[in-house]
């Protein structure tokens, strides 16, 4: 089940898009309208990509009249940032290992 919701998160999280729109959400709520226009794009396109975010848990939508209000949902964020976290060591350790290579080689080498 969490593979399922990280594929999810990830999917919606690959277009910039929709990137730029959470990352405005970060700052508050806002309409669909808000959120499409730094993108120069129709409401029915940025309704389009709401539709993900929402399907992927990133945000909610209430109404408020007639506009439709987007909040952000860091749930799966929190959960991506996990998964993403266990590979920090194995990365940390393999750089690690290639700086001390490095290094090295600058010691033996010093000429080149």
């Amino acid at each position: 089940m969490v593979e399922q919701r990280l594929d999810t998160t990830f999917r919606a999280l690959a277009d910039p898009t929709r990137r730029g729109m959470l990352a405005s959400l970060a700052l508050g709520d806002k309409s669909i309208g808000e959120l499409g226009e730094p993108f120069a794009m129709s409401f029915a396109g940025a309704a389009k990509h709401v539709k993900v975010l929402e399907s992927a848990g990133l945000i909610e939508r209430c109404k408020a009249g007639r506009r439709q209000i987007c909040a952000l949902r860091p749930e799966p964020l929190r959960e991506a940032e996990a998964w993403l976290k266990q590979w920090e060591k194995f990365w940390s350790v393999r750089l690690d290992r290639l700086e001390a290579a490095i290094d090295r080689d600058k010691k033996e080498n010093p000429n080149d």
